[in-house]
């Protein structure tokens, strides 16, 4: 029997050639090894630990990078927000001694005019969003009443202000007065004996669209007539038929006469047969119904008559009526003799609105930087309520030439109209936002415009410097 712990030729070869690469796996463990404790993160604080808190580790590259964008954005937005709020607190805190004046019981607040209209493009809840974010909480802060003429469609605004300034000329005796309204909220209060505020009242134009509307209406107010200009041919004017029923057919009212005519001409006979008698009225007025002709009113909505193609091709009708008198017309028309001696006065509250897809980062840029919005409409607001005021300069030289301080307020929000501002109107459409705004010599001369003091700027500075200094002491604590 062979030994137990005799070997093969083959199992020994194998040894021999494991023995051969012995120290060879030996290096390659330890290269390990070393590698292994290269690689071994430190130890985790104890304290850590018994928390039960994970080992704390800086962020990969790609969390790095995300963190960082969102952080800056989000830490700007907020940043721009406080500093959003200290403005408008700053400027309601410098006019808040006038809510605390006393006023008598039968006297209304003073109270100014905000002129709202819907951006180009755009509807007429950006302008009341601005208007509640930054003129708003001023006039609160004052206790200041207002009025708000908005307009949602290009030319309202203008309307609305022309109408008002006609109202006020037909009061004072100039064109056909406007009838007495019984119970209208002027009679109400001067049968109770209120008083309006007798000092200045004053008015605040948000956006250069509502701006060039505003002076347009102005213009129109004092240098138009008071009463609508009659076009030849229209209803009302001279040699034209205000009556649209054609002489010669009959129509339901003639047959409803010549019944009535006929029932009172002859009475009914007492020896008459009594079929005769008894003739419900009601039957015989269906049968004269019946036999009348039939006119373009009894006709069938879908009949292809020639008045159902003249609706179908009238043009869409203007919102407003046109305009009482044009910018060309203002040198040679005579002024109103109610007109007083300052307009307004009245202030430009910049609206800055840009749309489109390619202005994002503008838009951005904007939204980061709201404070100075606010800054600047606080400012302007302010003015209105401490109702310091200085005319209008004649002249103002531009790359153009020169022409009036109030023809170029706010001029530069133009270049961020949207493109379709620009187009051609439609003949019912009005085109006050394009065309230029003038501004006449003998109006220039009586508009004012609001605008704050050294004192009340130096005011305004300490108030914003105060407000700083306690933020820092109570940081500080």
């Amino acid at each position: 029997m062979a030994d137990s712990t005799s070997t093969s030729p083959a199992s020994g070869a194998a040894k021999e050639a494991i023995n051969k690469t012995g120290p060879h796996d030996a290096a390659a463990k330890a290269s390990s090894a070393a590698g292994e404790a290269k690689k071994a993160l430190p130890k985790q604080n104890e304290a850590f630990r018994m928390m039960g808190l994970p080992r704390l580790r800086l962020p990969s590259r790609n969390w790095s990078i995300f963190l960082g964008v969102t952080g800056s954005f989000f830490g700007a937005m907020f940043y721009d927000k406080y500093q959003t709020k200290l403005a408008r607190e700053k400027w309601c805190k410098l006019v808040s001694h006038i809510a605390e004046e006393p006023l008598p019981s039968h006297t209304l607040a003073r109270k100014v005019t905000v002129y709202l209209a819907a951006p180009p493009g755009d509807g007429l809840r950006a302008a009341r969003e601005h208007f509640h974010l930054y003129v708003k909480p001023v006039l609160v802060a004052a206790a200041m009443d207002w009025d708000v003429v908005e307009g949602r469609k290009e030319g309202d605004v203008r309307w609305k202000t022309a109408e008002r300034i006609r109202k006020r000329r037909r009061a004072g005796s100039e064109g056909t007065p406007d009838a007495e309204e019984e119970y209208s909220v002027e009679s109400i209060r001067e049968k109770a004996g209120t008083q309006v505020y007798d000092g200045v009242g004053g008015d605040v134009v948000v956006g250069r669209n509502t701006w060039k509307e505003y002076v347009r209406g102005m213009h129109e107010g004092w240098l138009g007539p008071v009463d609508a200009p009659v076009v030849p041919g229209e209803v009302g004017a001279e040699g034209a038929e205000p009556g649209t029923h054609t002489p010669g057919l009959g129509g339901v009212g003639d047959a409803a006469v010549s019944l009535a005519t006929n029932a009172v001409a002859k009475p009914p006979s007492l020896s008459g047969s009594t079929s005769e008698s008894t003739q419900s009225p009601v039957a015989t007025l269906s049968e004269t119904l019946e036999s009348a002709p039939a006119t373009s009113d009894d006709a069938s909505p879908t009949a292809d008559t020639p008045a159902a193609e003249e609706k179908k091709d009238e043009p869409p009708k203007p919102r407003h009526p046109p305009p009482y008198i044009n910018a060309d017309a203002y040198p040679s028309a005579t002024l109103s003799a109610l007109i007083p001696e300052i307009l307004g006065p009245a202030t430009s509250v910049p609206f800055p609105h840009i749309l489109g897809f390619r202005n994002t980062p503008i838009r951005v840029y904007r939204f980061l930087n709201r404070r100075r919005v606010a800054d600047d409409v606080g400012r302007q607001v302010a003015a209105a309520v401490l109702a310091s005021h200085r005319p209008f300069e004649a002249t103002v030289s531009t790359e153009g030439g020169s022409s009036s301080e109030a023809a170029k307020e706010l001029l530069s929000e133009e270049a961020s109209w949207w493109k379709t501002t620009y187009k051609p109107r439609e003949p019912h459409e009005e085109a006050v936002w394009i065309e230029e705004c003038t501004v006449e010599e003998r109006l220039a001369g009586r508009m004012r415009r609001f605008e704050l003091t050294s004192v009340d700027e130096e005011r305004a500075k300490a108030i914003a410097q105060g407000k700083k200094q306690g933020v820092k002491v109570e940081e500080e604590g």
